[in-house]
């Protein structure tokens, strides 16, 4: 959607310019009040459904300010909560008056909590820590309230601190077992040696974190946070790129990424893996999943691991990310609730290794294809020839030459991408007609439209989701499913992201400043819906063919964020679905009944459950013996789930011809790569159910010839 992006850009700065601010005002102004104008304007001139700044607002942002700069209630007290609350109604106010009295008061009095801070873990950490005292952790801190006085401000430190060492402890303790199992003469160490040792873990890791991260904090960062927290009120995929957070996102804009190539996101106060990038070094770790949630990170250089919950996510990202060819190991905790340690190599991650892939794959007597797309990429300059539907469309033809008969698109942990891509892409299973709706405020729907009446694909086509399949693979399932063009398999729902963000530079809204890089500002600008007028917002995609998955009970849509836009409809496209020549419903059928009979699946969903159990789970034992328990107890249960892992189709993948012939003069392991994903979708009983439905499909599709589609003028 660029050419919107140059429109919304030219109408702001229209405005901006016809407004009442004088010239004066951007005479050596203050940049954080500067700041704070253009964000403003910017979000009430340009949000798609912009919010009132009002009691309410404030009200909003108050609570989750301090949520975020203090989420586990260790540096403010209950004094401090009140003396702030005074601006609990007032801030809107401020805003509106470019007035940062409340940044400046929560923000001179947190650098003052933080000093205090580094007084109270030095000395909780000086004193042992007795594992044999019954007492209990709660991890939600949402239950928790803010302290009283500087007692209780210890109590909680020891508490958190006592929480954290304990899994040194565990550690250590493993060690000295498995040390004296190799060696019989092994001396172990006593129990007082292993805790003041994982005391002492701890405090380095701590010393670490204030001293290289929190220490350099400058105003300008700290800053930054809450002008993020603003614009957060207006709905979730609004967010600010502070000046070195732009940096990072234009770096990852250009194609590469230095570290493991996995994306993280903060949530409460811990930073679990949201994305894992196809051929990066986690990717090829086989270790690291998505929903995992990283607690330590220790450098190959260093003896400890440093603690990051509780830690802001770039604080945690600059101990994650490093130099191509430097190790770094990750404590984590599974969705499962076990921990483990795995070391990765880093690499340089090029986007080329989220591009398209292909596989052919015999069944019985005929042969179908499989098509992963792990994003909707593209590259604006060179838009001919980087684009997903331009190398999907190859893919088919390659697949085409080995006889395919049925096709399987993969778009699971498809987080979206490019709208003109998918539109296109959309363009070659259908002969021509809308693909999807597009609405600004106050403007006039936008119907994109497939315009190339060639179709690259008119045979059977099932299309593979999940939870996490978002945006753009909402609009391709959603129309593919309009049109009847294809069974959808997967989760309940998808996603359910229906909006559109642009990039805007905050520097291009004035003429010349003195104030320095002001960053920049992901806006919410549309919503999209598809051609049958429903929006996927909240709702996502239906899946036709409902199956459960890891994530079924776990809270990961756009619903379960904060602040997210409604789910609304406007009126349908006009457009005619595909004159199919196979019984669409009774393939539905077919495999909804061989799902509600396969084991698998049903152990898959009661894996969900017992994971969602888990998860829920938030208060855990200090005493280590009752803590070891209840982790041997998580590890025990998690057995009975291991047949998922080890469970193996009958059917061989293989790459194609025109890929197999690349193999030979390739120098960046594509062989090894397709090799493992190969042998990746000869475990997927969700690829294996896909086949089947095909077979049913190609059963009941015995004419040879590209239907026809017409779309009503």
């Amino acid at each position: 959607m660029k050419r919107n992006y140059k429109v919304l850009l030219l109408l702001l700065l229209l405005a901006f310019a016809s407004c009442s601010f004088t010239t004066k005002k951007f005479t050596n102004p203050d940049k954080d009040k500067l700041l704070i104008q253009i964000i403003t304007f910017v979000l009430e001139q340009g949000h798609f459904d912009p919010i009132a700044m009002d009691d309410r607002f404030s009200e909003e942002l108050f609570e989750d300010y301090l949520g975020i700069i203090d989420p586990v209630k260790r540096y403010f007290y209950e004094s401090d909560f009140k003396d702030f609350e005074k601006f609990k109604l007032t801030i809107d106010d401020q805003l509106k008056a470019t007035d940062i009295t409340f940044f400046n008061v929560v923000n001179d009095r947190m650098l003052k909590r933080i000093e205090e801070a580094k007084a109270i873990y030095k000395e909780v950490l000086s004193e042992p820590f007795d594992y044999t005292k019954d007492e209990y952790f709660e991890t939600n801190y949402e239950n928790s309230e803010y302290v009283k006085n500087k007692r209780e401000m210890k109590e909680r430190w020891r508490q958190q601190l006592k929480f954290s060492t304990l899994s040194n402890y565990d550690d250590l303790k493993k060690e000295e077992k498995q040390a004296k199992e190799l060696d019989p003469s092994y001396v172990m160490k006593t129990d007082a040696e292993i805790e003041a040792e994982a005391r002492e873990a701890t405090l380095k890791s701590l010393n670490i974190y204030f001293d290289d991260f929190i220490d350099d904090q400058t105003r300008e960062d700290w800053f930054a946070i809450y002008v993020n927290t603003i614009v957060e009120e207006f709905d979730p995929h609004t967010y600010y790129l502070a000046p070195k957070n732009k940096e990072d996102f234009d770096q990852r804009m250009s194609g590469k990424l230095e570290g493991i190539g996995a994306r993280l996101q903060k949530r409460m106060d811990y930073i679990k893996v949201v994305e894992l990038i196809s051929g990066g070094p986690a990717w090829r770790s086989n270790e690291l999943e998505v929903e995992d949630i990283i607690l330590k990170v220790k450098q190959e250089d260093e003896e400890f691991p440093v603690d990051i919950v509780g830690m802001r996510i770039n604080d945690a990202i600059k101990y994650i990310k490093g130099p191509k060819g430097t190790k770094v190991t990750l404590t984590i905790k599974k969705v499962d609730g076990t921990i483990k340690d795995i070391t990765i190599t880093r690499d340089i991650v090029e986007i080329v290794e989220t591009y398209a892939k292909a596989s052919i794959v015999k069944k019985d007597d005929k042969k179908f294809g499989v098509i992963n797309l792990p994003a909707f990429y593209v590259d604006f300059q060179d838009y001919k020839n980087v684009n997903a539907a331009k190398d999907v469309k190859k893919e088919i033809e390659n697949l085409k030459a080995e006889g395919m008969e049925g096709l399987v698109l993969d778009l699971r942990n498809n987080g979206g991408g490019s709208l003109p891509a998918v539109v296109d892409m959309a363009g070659l299973f259908i002969k021509d007609g809308p693909i999807v709706q597009v609405r600004s405020t106050g403007q006039e729907k936008e119907v994109l439209k497939d315009r190339d009446k060639s179709i690259a694909w008119d045979g059977p086509l099932v299309i593979l989701v999940n939870e996490i399949s978002a945006s753009a693979s909402e609009i391709m399932a959603a129309a593919m499913q309009d049109y009847k063009r294809a069974i959808i398999i997967g989760s309940k729902q998808t996603y359910g992201k229906g909006t559109v963000q642009n990039v805007i530079n905050l520097n291009n809204m004035l003429r010349s400043s003195t104030s320095g890089d002001l960053g920049a500002l992901a806006l919410t600008t549309q919503k999209y819906y598809r051609v049958n007028g429903g929006s996927v917002q909240l709702e996502g995609v239906k899946s036709d063919v409902k199956v459960p998955g890891r994530f079924s009970y776990i809270d990961v849509g756009e619903k379960d964020k904060d602040n997210p836009l409604p789910w609304d409809e406007i009126d349908a496209a006009t457009y005619t679905p595909w004159e199919h020549y196979f019984d669409y419903d009774a393939t539905i059928k077919k495999s909804e009944e061989r799902m509600s009979n396969n084991e698998y699946m049903k152990l898959i969903e009661e894996n969900a459950k017992w994971v969602k159990s888990k998860i829920d789970d938030t208060v855990f034992p200090l005493n280590y013996e009752k803590y070891k328990a209840q982790l041997e107890k998580n590890e025990e249960e998690s057995k009975r789930f291991d047949a998922i892992a080890n469970y193996k189709t009958n059917l061989t993948f293989e790459s194609t011809s025109f890929e197999k012939a690349l193999f030979e003069s390739d120098t960046t392991d594509l062989r090894e790569k397709r090799e493992r994903w190969h042998k990746s979708l000869s475990q997927d009983i969700y690829i294996e159910e896909a086949l089947n439905v095909l077979e049913d499909l190609k059963t009941s599709y015995p004419i040879k010839k590209v239907a026809s589609t017409t779309v009503k003028n």
